[in-house]
């Protein structure tokens, strides 16, 4: 078992000190305002939960040790942030820590996003490992890309529904009564794949239909709509005529 410190109390830190807590291991936790240049001494890790824009400050803070590996939790960071440091390494969970005690248990299992130099692999499977999670290796020249699509799936989702729920609202029904709907899309495409799982009048071929929804809305909400039936569209290996 690694000996952790994590370097920040928020959400991140909180859901990883809480997930490795309920596994048996005994993490440091640093909160703000603690000096931070011995943070690597006496470690196997230090992981920085701090925001992306601190990450290079706060790892510049801390006194290198080749004995311990340095981590940070951003998606889209590269490892050059944490130089000096002799052994770096990166794991970004592939979920969503709204809380400490909500972010514990979807830890648990999670995918992660991750990258160390060979001297930090071991550390990083080892934490990958004890959370019972999936690792999958995500280069530094593709983390923006990565990152980005982490952001579709989570941050641009709930966007989209904020979208359904002012629409809906402008005649009378409420979001609730589409989430049924939206949670059946995400089983079937976790079921059948993305293209499989289309349905609707983009995957019909129905440009009637979708004329009319374009009609209907607001000028405000029709870029969005008719950038995501492009989307849907070419998902089913259609085109969408100039409607």
């Amino acid at each position: 078992m690694s000996s952790i410190r994590i370097v920040g109390a928020g959400r991140a830190g909180g859901s990883f000190a809480l997930a490795l807590g309920g596994v048996g291991w005994v993490p440091e936790v640093m909160l703000r305002g603690v000096p931070l240049e011995a943070a690597a001494d006496g470690v196997d890790v230090v992981l920085l939960c701090v925001p992306d824009g601190a990450v290079a400050e706060v790892a510049a803070s801390i006194r290198p040790n080749r004995s311990c590996v340095v981590v940070h939790c951003a998606g889209s960071l590269t490892l050059d942030v944490l130089d000096p440091h002799p052994v770096r390494a990166s794991v970004h969970p592939l979920v969503s820590l709204p809380s400490p005690a909500v972010g514990a248990q979807r830890l648990a299992g999670a995918w992660f996003g991750v990258a160390a130099d060979p001297l930090g692999r071991d550390r990083v499977d080892e934490l990958v490992g004890v959370l019972g999670g999936r690792a999958v290796e995500v280069a530094d020249r593709d983390r923006a890309t990565y990152h980005a699509a982490a952001a579709m799936a989570s941050n641009h989702l709930v966007a989209l529904l904020g979208q359904v729920e002012r629409t809906a609202a402008s005649v009378g029904v409420p979001l609730d009564a589409y989430l049924d709907l939206a949670r059946g899309s995400l089983a079937n495409v976790a079921d059948m794949g993305p293209a499989a799982a289309l349905t609707g009048p983009v995957a019909r071929g129905d440009w009637e239909t979708v004329a009319a929804h374009l009609a209907a809305l607001p000028a405000e909400e029709r870029p969005a709509y008719e950038a995501l039936a492009r989307s849907a569209a070419r998902l089913s290996g259609r085109e969408l005529p100039d409607l």
